[in-house]
């Protein structure tokens, strides 16, 4: 894998793992409050398997903003990714991770950038290493 891509390996696509993060998953927010990362970490794996999920609701905003969120935070995870890869790796565990925004909405927030969600991401990514 590269090491900056993100893969459809990397990515939480089926319904049942989607079901397996919200029934079972611990819920972390960031310190600002605008995000919140739902997570469920395997320890016993032959494997080790980081997968990341970008979910906004529709109550959020119109579809041109909900998307420009899911990129945002896709590019934020994808760029900071080494912060959780190394430990998954090391520890052989499965880490299957939903960011999604709360008190982020197009009413609040017409225009959104990077600086707005990076650093966000990069907290809730350090708040689940050390819970690994």
């Amino acid at each position: 894998m590269k090491q900056f891509g993100l893969s459809n390996a990397e990515r939480i696509k089926s319904k049942s793992e989607f079901d397996l993060v919200y029934s079972s998953g611990e819920v972390l927010f960031s310190s600002n409050q605008k995000l919140k990362a739902v997570f469920k970490i395997d320890k016993e794996t032959e494997q080790a398997v980081l997968k990341a999920a970008f979910a906004v609701s529709s109550r959020a905003g119109i579809a041109v903003w909900r998307n420009r969120v899911k990129r945002l935070m896709r590019e934020s995870f994808r760029t900071n990714k080494n912060i959780l890869k190394s430990i998954v790796d090391e520890k052989k565990t499965r880490l299957l991770v939903i960011f999604s925004p709360v008190y982020l909405n197009e009413r609040k927030n017409k225009k959104i950038a990077l600086n707005d969600v990076l650093p966000d991401i990069v907290d809730l990514m350090n708040q689940i290493k050390t819970r690994l």
